[in-house]
């Protein structure tokens, strides 16, 4: 009440044309500086090559508009800082208890970028998702997967996960499993089907890397092989492994595929 009582008590009179302006003032250097700090931070985030989460940038925001509120306080509203911050304190330890995960998210997403546990550009699993992380801020990281679906994770979730992160090369990677009958010329089947999967997946293809045989244990059905090749970055396993399959099937050495 004491608060409001000053705020109405300092916007009346004839001064408060002059509040008005100054108000305008400090909003409008508050926004220049803040999109002048924002650009500079980020050239410096980028020449260290550190990745600009928006974690980081949410943060100079708000400490920005904060100065830019405790400056205007007493001229305008006729509310001493001092009070006011001691006020808020107050209000935070009430408030504390009911923004909990907030705060947890918030520390999360501080930690995960200053250790650079996984960055924005990272491939992760986790929980059995697998995608590529797109941004962490003030409460969650996005983790984006091929098929373009998007997994939210909070920030103290992911920080309390177990996850796998994926090299380039196994972010890459694609696979399935066939048989080989038993008496097939194995040299042979290889050549064959390194040839057969990198026709097959045509535009799919990652150019960078070849296409790999894998043989394993022999059992009832016949030798098992695993077919692995490796995709762009916006191809999609299943297709992947369908048109290699499909481009397999029926070959006189294949006993059947997984």
């Amino acid at each position: 009440m004491e608060l409001m009582e000053q705020t109405v008590s300092a916007l009346d009179g004839s001064s408060f044309a002059e509040k008005v302006i100054l108000l305008a003032i400090v909003v409008l250097v508050a926004s220049i500086v803040q999109r002048l700090v924002i650009r500079f931070v980020r050239r410096v985030l980028e020449a260290a090559e550190v990745p600009s989460a928006s974690i980081f940038l949410n943060i100079l925001r708000a400490v920005i508009w904060s100065f830019a509120l405790l400056f205007v306080l007493h001229p305008v509203f006729g509310i001493e800082p001092t009070g006011f911050v001691a006020a808020l304190g107050v209000s935070s330890v009430a408030l504390s208890f009911g923004l909990q995960d907030t705060v947890s998210n918030l520390v999360g997403g501080l930690s995960l970028m200053v250790t650079r546990v996984i960055v924005p550009g990272d491939v992760i699993t986790v929980g059995g998702f697998t995608g590529r992380v797109t941004d962490i801020n003030w409460r969650s990281t996005s983790v984006e997967a091929r098929g373009g679906n998007t997994e939210v994770i909070p920030n103290s979730a992911l920080l309390k996960s177990s996850f796998t992160k994926l090299t380039d090369g196994a972010a890459a990677a694609s696979s399935f499993t066939v048989a080989v009958r038993h008496d097939a010329d194995l040299e042979q089947v290889e050549r064959e089907v390194l040839a057969v999967a990198k026709d097959a997946l045509g535009e799919l293809a990652d150019p960078t890397r070849e296409p790999l045989v894998q043989f394993g244990n022999m059992d009832a059905y016949g030798i098992t092989m695993t077919v692995i090749t490796f995709i762009s970055a916006d191809a999609m396993q299943g297709a992947a492994n369908d048109r290699v399959s499909r481009a397999l099937a029926g070959r006189p050495w294949l006993a059947h595929i997984a």
